[in-house]
Order: structure tokens, then sequence, then C-alpha cells
């Protein structure tokens, strides 16, 4: 894929986020539940993958997953820069920097619908019962099984970008003119995976292990098992 066929994949799926985001921010319960849901979530994650965040070989690149992918932070105005300056990316940007940061918006424009289709069920106040009937009733297992599809192919990314060449050396050069051109935010992004992902041994595998988690947990929900979050 060409990197001008990335750029519009990019620019669409900004369009979907930025339309999900501001349809919440229009109704404030659904924005007040959204934000619920997002905080249980993260929560959720850092207790089930608890060993990952303690262990100094993948701690970071956990954290990393955890605040960048499933965060509860607002992050409508790094999608509004984003889309802004898309035709600098292609620019200023490897093919295979680009591809991460197409990965990462793709997996953020589905994971917001699915936020916000269990948001309207759950509200701001709701139970682990509550949260995995939202799951079940709300969400189909096409659409968590595309959600983890995504996961690996942006964690596959992350692992692509360690192999390339001198790509520490040309984020570092980026770093001046990225905040000029407003693309701070972006850069962070993209050197806080590959710093994290370049220092850990056996990447994939770390990326393996968090998504065959994430399937178990998934599969549990919708077989309707007791310990849902159970491993």
């Amino acid at each position: 894929m060409k990197k001008d066929i990335l750029a519009q994949k990019l620019e669409q799926q900004l369009r979907t986020v930025a339309a999900e985001r501001l349809a919440a921010k229009r109704e404030p319960g659904l924005l007040a539940s959204r934000t619920a849901l997002k905080q249980y979530q993260a929560a959720r994650l850092a207790s089930s993958h608890a060993d990952l965040l303690a262990h100094p070989n993948t701690g970071d690149a956990a954290r990393f997953f955890l605040e960048e992918l499933y965060g509860s932070q607002d992050l409508s105005q790094r999608d509004i820069d984003l889309g802004r300056i898309i035709p600098t990316l292609q620019k200023m940007l490897t093919y295979e920097a680009l591809h991460t940061i197409t990965d990462a918006i793709v997996l953020d424009a589905l994971s917001e619908q699915l936020d916000t289709a269990m948001a309207r069920v759950l509200g701001t106040e709701f139970t682990e019962g509550m949260y995995i009937a939202a799951y079940r009733t709300a969400t189909t297992r096409e659409e968590r099984l595309r959600q983890l599809d995504l996961v690996q192919e942006l964690g596959g990314s992350l692992c692509d970008l360690v192999n390339i060449p001198l790509l520490a050396m040309t984020l570092t050069i980026m770093k001046g003119p990225a905040r000029v051109a407003g693309l701070s935010n972006l850069h962070k992004f993209l050197e806080r995976g590959f710093t994290t992902f370049k220092k850990m041994r056996k990447p994939r595998d770390f990326v393996a292990t968090i998504v065959a988690r994430e399937r178990q947990v998934m599969e549990n929900i919708f077989e309707g098992r007791m310990d849902s979050f159970g491993q």
C-alpha cells in the first residue's frame, strides 16, 4: 500500500473518530457514561495485565499500550491536529511510521464506536455484571474479533518499526521540525512506541500475550462463563 493510499485511509478514519466524539459531546449524559466506561476498562486492563506492567522487560510497553491505546483521556485535539497536517505526514514520515499511525487510528475508530454502544446501555454507575451484560448485548463477537485483529496489526506495526535502520536517529532529528509543524503529540506517540518496543526482548511475544488474553476474556463473556476476566 502506497503512502497516498495510507493517507486517504487515515483521513477517513479520523473523520469517523471525530464524528463519534462530537456526537458524544453533544449529549452530556453520553459523554459522562463514555468517560466512566473508559476509566473502568483502563482499570480492568491494568488488573488483567498486572504482571506485564510489573515486569522490567514489558512494563514500559504495557504502559504504552494501556495509556496510548486504552486510556480514558480526551484525544479530540490530537485528532484535529492530525487531520490538519496529513499532507505534512506524508512528506515527513516513513511508510512504516505512517502505517503505524494509521493502524492506531483505525483501532481508535472502532473502539470509540463500541464504547458508545456500551455507554448508551450502562450509564455512569454499573457493576461488573452489568458491564459484562452490556458487552454481550451492545456489541457483537464479530466486532470484538475485529478489534483484537486491529490490536494485533498495530502491535505488528510497532514491531516492524524497531527493525528500520537509523529510525532512532530519524526520530531525534524530527523532534524540532515536528514541534514547529504541530506534530509534537504525534512524534511523542511514535517515539514512545519505538523506544518501548526497541528495548523489549521478543516484542511479538508481548503482543501475542495481550491479544491471547483479551481473546480469552472475549470468549468468556460471550460464552457466559462466571469468571469472565479470569485467564
